[in-house]
């Protein structure tokens, strides 16, 4: 693999860029009508398209991302240092606090938030 993206359906493109943007310290790398990517490392991106853009793609075959707004649909749990400083920022920035950071039964202390449109986001840290 060259590259590898994950992408989030959202509804409002230029809040879910904003709130990634604060809670992710950076900058996007793409911002255009239709996309908006985050680097989050070497050659791996979060890319947020709105749902009317993917609603297009899929052409009526699925349906629309927007009658699952709100319903987790998926989970980034992404590892790192100062993992409940992170949710702190992702609170502060709008989402809401899904599970405390804790020990987790898996070996990681880990605490759960959602985005603004119900996308679950995990921090978490490899337990010492």
């Amino acid at each position: 693999m060259q590259e590898i993206e994950f992408i989030l359906y959202v509804s409002d493109q230029n809040k879910s860029k904003e709130f990634y943007q604060r809670l992710l310290l950076r900058a996007p790398v793409l911002d255009v009508a239709g996309m908006t990517e985050f680097k989050l490392g070497d050659n791996i991106k979060l890319g947020l398209m709105p749902e009317s853009g993917i609603n297009k793609i899929i052409n009526g075959k699925l349906p629309h991302p927007k009658i699952g707004n709100g319903i987790p649909r998926c989970e980034l749990y992404l590892r790192m240092d100062n993992a409940s400083e992170y949710i702190r920022k992702g609170i502060e920035a709008g989402g809401k606090m899904v599970s405390e950071y804790q020990k987790r039964d898996w070996g990681d202390n880990a605490g759960y938030i959602s985005d603004l449109d119900g996308h679950i986001i995990a921090f978490a840290e490899k337990t010492k």
